[in-house]
């Protein structure tokens, strides 16, 4: 194939760190075209057009616009608008990224449509079905016609589930190429002020927002008070995404002491986490961060898509018993800390490996 079309689908903040290194690499590349889709899944500027700008995304070529709403709307809204999109402009390859709502119903019009499609963060599993990602998962994955795979636990998921071995290729997390280009431009003394912490004051990271966590009332209340005990030792800092936000305005809850902010941009939420005593969170994404930067992290969850980061990196899953946060956080507050190790192949160059194998299949 001469001069293929390569359509890149994103939808959501995690995506935008995927999408950005292998779009860059793929534009060094003679003959391929590319174009890239922003569903508009996140819609606030801080959480979508900030990331952008520091990552060095090229603008959209087209904004669906989808918003927030149902899984079931998002899921439909964004089909519509991407088979319309393609009508117009076809693609020889889309590429997916990640889990949300838009990988899948990207994936979905790919399949429909019978154009090859792309999977970057292939083969993750949390084994829970209550959680809509691992549905968005499951899906990309069956119509996936490449796989690729951050960790060697992607690569045995697939091969249990009967993908064909020549459509994985385990190339590394390709988040870890955006943190490692970007590292350096963070400024910390930027970030804190930012995030309102003064001086040279230890603090703790805070990021939660999945329904688990923040849709009952008693959970989040119990977390918070624990995120208050906290913040008698040290600061606390808790990036609020809006979502989060809403949940906390309505069960009342006493957050003196807990340092709240708006959500940050991806250099300044980077720098944080650099250097944190601790992060507390229920993200995919910052388990792996940590991981790579050597950071202590404590994921209030029950399961993980990412175990690699609890059997070789420094987070621990520990359930959503607010009282267990209490007590883990306390240990590695008072000193014991988990060592760990950068998995396999999570070196900055995922995206070269990922190119590699697309321009080999072009």
């Amino acid at each position: 194939m001469t001069d293929p079309r390569i359509l890149h689908v994103v939808g959501a903040r995690p995506n935008f760190m995927k999408a950005a290194p292998l779009i860059a690499v793929l534009g060094n590349a003679a003959g391929v075209r590319q174009a890239l889709v922003h569903t508009g899944q996140h819609y606030d500027a801080n959480m979508s057009d900030a990331f952008f700008r520091q990552l060095g995304l090229p603008h959209p070529d087209v904004n669906l616009g989808v918003g927030s709403g149902s899984h079931a709307r998002q899921t439909a809204e964004v089909m519509v608008g991407l088979d319309q999109y393609l009508d117009e402009q076809p693609a020889d390859l889309v590429v997916v990224y990640g889990d949300v709502n838009s990988t899948m119903a990207a994936s979905l019009v790919a399949a429909k449509r019978r154009v090859r499609l792309a999977h970057v963060e292939a083969g993750l599993r949390s084994g829970d079905r209550s959680m809509p990602e691992e549905t968005n998962r499951l899906v990309t994955d069956r119509l996936a016609d490449l796989l690729f795979t951050p960790s060697e636990d992607a690569v045995e998921n697939l091969l249990r589930e009967g993908t064909p071995h020549d459509s994985i290729h385990d190339v590394g997390n390709i988040m870890i190429d955006s943190l490692v280009r970007l590292l350096p431009r963070t400024d910390l003394a930027c970030a804190r002020e930012l995030a309102g912490i003064p001086g040279e004051m230890p603090y703790v990271l805070v990021t939660l927002h999945r329904p688990s966590n923040v849709d009952d009332p008693s959970q989040l209340v119990g977390i918070v008070g624990v995120l208050r005990e906290l913040s008698e030792r040290l600061a606390v800092v808790f990036p609020v995404h809006p979502r989060t936000r809403a949940r906390l305005q309505s069960t009342g809850a006493d957050l003196r002491g807990i340092r709240l902010c708006e959500p940050l941009g991806y250099l300044e939420f980077l720098a944080l986490q650099q250097h944190a005593s601790l992060v507390i969170t229920d993200s995919g994404g910052i388990q792996e961060e940590t991981t790579y930067l050597g950071v202590q992290c404590l994921t209030v969850r029950d399961t993980t898509e990412r175990p690699v980061t609890v059997t070789l990196g420094t987070n621990r899953l520990i359930g959503t018993d607010p009282a267990r946060l209490r007590v883990e956080a306390g240990r590695v507050l008072d000193g014991e800390r988990k060592q760990g190790v950068i998995p396999p192949r999570w070196d900055g160059r995922t995206a070269e490996r990922i190119a590699d194998v697309l321009l080999s299949r072009a």
